[in-house]
This record gives C-alpha cells, structure tokens and sequence, in this order.
C-alpha cells in the first residue's frame, strides 16, 4: 500500500538570495529551495553553471512576473584562473587539451588584464546553452561538432587582479549580461601566450543584489520551516533600481484593471506602481504623461 503523504504547496510571495553550492545545477537548487518553502510556484533568475558558487536570486509567487528585469542586470564575479593548461569545456571540468609552461610576470599579467576592459568583443564557447538550429551548442560540443560563432558585444566595468601566484590568478570582474567568464579566462590565457582554464567562480553581485545577504540550503533546511520566511525579502526587492510611483484610490482601480492612468511624475519608462504602501506591479510612463500597467500583481 502507498502511504506517501501528498505535499501542500502553498502561495509563497517573495524572493530568496540564496548561495548556490558547488555541483548543483541553477534548477536542481530552485528545485530544492522550492520544497523548503513548500512553494506553489518558483523561478530564478538566470542560471549559474553547476561548476559556480555564489549569488542565485529565486523568485516565488508573485515575484516571479519580476525575475526576468534581472536576466539584463550587470553581474560581479570573483574567478580563479590557472594559467598553462587548455581544456575543451574552459573549465576545470574539461579533458585537457594542452598544458604550456607561463612564462609572464605581474606586470605581464596586469597588462593582458587591460586589453579586456571597456567595452569588447567575446566568441561565445562552445560549451554554452546557446542554439543552433534548434541544438544547444554544449550538444554539439559532445559530438564533437564545432560550429561558427560570431563574436558579441560585451561591457566589463572592471577586471582587478586580488591575487596572483603559482600559475593562477584571481580576479574580480563586472560586467554585463551575455559575458562568459571562461571564455574570458581562454582569451586572457591566449594573450600571455600559455593559455588557461577557469578554475572556479563564484558570482558576488546581480544588479544592486550582493551575496551578503544570501543564505545555503543547508542553513535553510536546519531552520524549522516558520523560521525560513525571515529569509525572503518582498517581491519589489529585485524592483529598487526602478522610480516609483505613488496613486490614489481612484488611480489604483483604473490601473489594476489594466487601464492607464494620468501620472504627471516627470517620471518616464519602467516603474514601480503602489498604492497605500502596497505594491501593484510596474508600470511603464510615457512622454505624455500616462501611466500604463505592465506587470500586475494578482491580489490575493
């Protein structure tokens, strides 16, 4: 006889810093924080690689129709690089490919670090959720396949060398959406001429979000599960870059049924819509001075 209990999944409203482990794909860690909260509905807001540590913002309930302002943010990463040694996947997950004795010192090392800051182009790798022709790229990498990748536009705000020795490096890096950091690592080991792999990553920042206020699964699961709320934050938190914008009643019953609304706030583009303290959803003001719902939250 099946005497397996049925689990309540419950509306859970709010967003969860959480610091993924190593090992652990973005979605088996969704997934699992999921269950912590007995959550009906769960999302995150872009994956890390299982390879890398650090700073996942996953979404519940409402805050999910808000996850994806932060697919575009800027990211900070701390890598570890080792210089002299090329594997197929750019990490340290890879089969080596070849290994090259660096040859480079300090300075060396902080002038190659200069031509990849501002504004650069990158050739996504093949080892990437990428398509092609429906395929992701990492497929075809394992079919051996190597298909033609244009190079990308990407912004890297700063790259500082924390630390240096034995043949690695570690760095911090910002910079913008689409950059890959093991590719970044491929290209700076290709221009001291020895080559090299992205050792480990752990992500620090998303957007105005910081690993500071991050928390485990661990740490989470050894909490009782009323102690776990203290953990989310409101579902406008991944919304604070935004300007807000306040409405009366009158305004607020207009625009939570999908009309806009007059708002002459010198406000314009995306924002953040409340009323009485509670937040509506966002709205998008234009040169004209109307407000118009885009996201709403769904009241309870």
């Amino acid at each position: 006889m099946n005497t397996r209990i049925k689990r309540s999944w419950l509306r859970i409203d709010g967003v969860l810093l959480l610091d993924k482990p190593c090992g652990m794909t973005s979605n088996s860690a969704l997934q699992a924080a999921r269950r912590l909260f007995s959550a009906a509905k769960a999302g995150h807001t872009g994956t890390l690689d299982p390879l890398a540590t650090g700073l996942l913002p996953l979404c519940f309930g409402e805050a999910t129709k808000f996850s994806s302002d932060l697919l575009l943010a800027d990211k900070t990463y701390e890598a570890e690089i080792c210089f002299g040694v090329t594997t197929d996947t750019g990490d340290a997950e890879g089969e080596v490919l070849e290994r090259r004795t660096p040859e480079f010192d300090r300075q060396g090392l902080e002038a190659a670090l200069g031509k990849f800051r501002g504004h650069i182009l990158q050739v996504p790798p093949m080892y990437s959720a990428l398509k092609r022709d429906g395929q992701p790229l990492y497929k075809l990498a394992r079919q051996g396949v190597m298909v033609e990748r244009e190079a990308r536009e990407i912004d890297i705000t700063e790259l500082a060398l924390l630390s240096d020795s034995a043949g690695r490096c570690r760095l911090r890096v910002s910079c913008s959406k689409g950059t890959y950091i093991r590719a970044l690592a491929g290209d700076i080991g290709q221009a001291l001429g020895c080559g090299a792999h992205l050792a480990a990553l752990r992500r620090v920042r998303v957007g105005d979000v910081s690993i500071a206020r991050a928390v485990t699964l661990d740490a989470l699961a050894a909490l009782p599960e009323d102690e776990r709320q203290r953990h989310l934050l409101p579902p406008d938190a991944l919304l604070q870059t935004l300007p807000e914008i306040r409405l009366d009643e009158t305004q607020r019953e207009r625009f939570i049924h999908g009309n806009p609304v007059a708002a002459e706030y010198g406000i314009q583009g995306k924002c953040r819509v409340y009323a009485e303290g509670e937040l509506l959803g966002v709205g998008h003001a234009d040169s004209s001075g109307m407000l118009r719902p885009h996201r709403l939250v769904a009241f309870r």
